[in-house]
């Protein structure tokens, strides 16, 4: 999907929209202590994503969306995955 289509596309916007607000919302319910313990992982941006998604709606630039899913979401994934395997690995 080219930046055209997805932003001309209101119904993948308001999805995009929607989960990105809601990984926002979920790092509220990650501990401290583990954020603490992966500070790669940019926890406070995306609650300050979701702030602006949910609060200031009028002012989400849908080109900084944009760059995010582009640049961000495969390493995010990545850091999130390694983030559950280590906390699930009893050993550690």
């Amino acid at each position: 999907m080219t930046f055209e289509e997805f932003s001309n596309n209101r119904t993948i916007i308001k999805a995009v929209l929607y989960d990105f607000g809601i990984i926002g919302e979920a790092t509220k319910n990650v501990p401290h202590h583990i954020q603490s313990r992966y500070p790669h992982i940019p926890w406070r941006l995306m609650g300050d994503m979701r702030n602006v998604i949910f609060h200031e709606y009028f002012q989400v630039k849908l080109p900084f969306i944009w760059r995010t899913i582009q640049n961000d979401l495969t390493s995010l994934h990545s850091q999130l995955h390694e983030l559950l395997e280590n906390e699930n690995n009893p050993k550690n």
